[in-house]
């Protein structure tokens, strides 16, 4: 396995434009998922280091050498900021790929791609939001206007680490915020080497800072300070609850979360002709990026009279995805993010199969290479009931279920806790629209599974979302405050 990080990363925290340790020196292990080996020590910030990173970037809001400049300086600046991207992609790409464990085809041609078409919207789309005029009579004017909120805290987790940063950053810096991002200690390397980036880029020193840390010392440090107007969060519903905690606790912040996911995936009859394409992109649905992903098509609901048929198809797609060493090219699955996260998969497996649900792969497997590594399962004869059907498992593991009627498969895809996509497979537009419409879920796609691209909101339903959107225009909704000027004629 390879392991060789590249000469650029860096493992201190990146405060008011300079890289400095912890204020106490402390530090903490960051574990390869490919070998389960320590790649290096990477500052471990305090609540002390917090404070440093929150008062840089309020004097940086409040000197206006950001948030005051014009949006078209605004919009230069963000444009260079993903150039400079554009050319440390490969190194950007293989950072990801050993500190998170995946593949690094998918860095090099889906993620780091994403993180630059994301700025480079958001830095286009700066003069093209606009205010409004209110309707008044002739002895009045009223504008409404839109101002950057302030100093915004960005929480991101580790299956994403760029993509979800940038959905986040781009739009707060766009909309002339501060910054103070809290990566996951599980892959915080990256974020390290965008905060350095977006400084040669020009962006001025404070308004962009990386606490490197652990969740329950920095992320709480952040959440529960007073002089962050702003939480924008991607991760657990456990934790997501505690940023809104936080935020009682402390000075009413705003919070915008995006949480957890149990996507159904609806198979109708009239796609038998077709079933083969479809278990395609179910499988890729499911298992990308090792089944780690909030919007995993993890329960798929197929309609009985083709549901055998469609699970020999995916069952043989699972197990003719390889799964290995995440630099090598020809891997499809990289291992799971830890060894907690490994046991935890495996044990829904057991409990599957104890329940006497026909589990088929699902393995522990390449334990030589000290990594965390399962192969894809694929579960059938299952109860709509059964934990492997009604949990977030964040790993390689889809449940099959069989449906006869339209009502019964949509009362399947509702019977959750989350509400954050789903995807119906169906030649008949009738139906499709009429299911789309039904399921409760943030995004619903139509034959192929999609989370949307960058013109379109992301953000779920139930306990998938809360309090905004990434994506779209939507974004700078939470990232900005609306005001009202009312000006009296004399």
């Amino acid at each position: 396995m390879t392991t060789s990080l590249p000469a650029s990363v860096r493992t201190q925290a990146y405060i008011d434009g300079k890289f400095v340790d912890a204020e106490d020196g402390a530090t903490f292990d960051n574990l390869s998922p490919a070998t389960g080996q320590v790649l290096n020590k990477v500052a471990a910030a305090s609540a002390a280091d917090v404070d440093t990173a929150v008062a840089a970037a309020r004097r940086a809001f409040d000197g206006g050498a950001w948030s005051k400049i014009s949006p078209a300086e605004r919009k230069a600046v963000l444009l260079k900021f993903a150039d400079l991207v554009e050319q440390n992609a490969n190194e950007l790409a293989l950072i990801d790929s050993i500190d998170a464990g995946k593949p690094i085809t998918d860095c090099e041609q889906l993620d780091i791609p994403d993180v630059i078409m994301t700025i480079r919207w958001y830095a286009e789309a700066i003069d093209k939001v606009f205010g409004k005029v209110s309707p008044t009579g002739a002895d009045n004017v009223g504008l409404i206007v839109r101002e950057a909120s302030g100093v915004v805290g960005v929480v991101v987790p580790w299956n994403f680490p760029s993509n979800t940063l940038a959905w986040k950053i781009a739009p707060a810096l766009a909309a002339g915020n501060s910054i103070v991002v809290k990566p996951a200690e599980l892959s915080p390397l990256s974020a390290l080497r965008y905060a350095e980036l977006a400084t040669e880029a020009g962006i001025p020193d404070g308004v962009f800072n990386v606490v490197t840390g652990l969740g329950h010392v920095a992320g709480k440090a952040l959440g529960l300070h007073d002089d962050v107007d702003v939480v924008a969060f991607t991760g657990s519903v456990e934790v997501g609850r505690m940023f809104l905690k936080y935020a009682a606790d402390s000075n009413l912040k705003q919070v915008a979360l995006e949480m957890g996911g149990k996507s159904p995936q609806i198979v109708f009859a009239d796609m038998r002709d077709e079933l083969h394409t479809v278990a395609e992109d179910l499988a890729g649905a499911a298992f990308w990026n090792g089944g780690q992903n909030c919007t995993a098509g993890s329960r798929i609901l197929v309609h009985n009279s083709i549901k055998d048929d469609f699970v020999k198809l995916i069952a043989d797609l699972a197990a003719n995805l390889k799964v290995g060493d995440p630099q090598n090219r020809e891997t499809e699955i990289g291992p799971l993010i830890e060894a907690s996260a490994r046991e935890r998969v495996l044990r829904y497996i057991d409990d599957a199969k104890a329940s006497g649900a026909k589990v088929i792969g699902g393995e522990r497997i390449l334990d030589e290479t000290g990594g965390f590594f399962v192969s894809p399962a694929v579960i059938d004869e299952v109860e709509p009931t059964s934990a492997v059907v009604r949990d977030e498992i964040f790993g390689p593991v889809v449940a099959v279920l069989g449906f006869e009627t339209e009502e019964e498969a949509i009362a399947l895809a509702n019977d959750t806790v989350y509400g954050l996509a789903a995807n119906v497979w169906t030649r008949d537009i009738n139906v499709a629209l009429r299911v789309a419409r039904s399921v409760r879920a943030g995004t619903v796609a139509v034959n192929g599974f999609s989370e949307g691209d960058i013109s379109t909101p992301f953000g779920g339903f139930g306990l998938s979302g809360f309090g905004g959107h990434d994506k779209g225009l939507e974004a700078f909704d939470q990232y900005s405050e609306l005001k009202t000027i009312w000006v009296t004629l004399r």
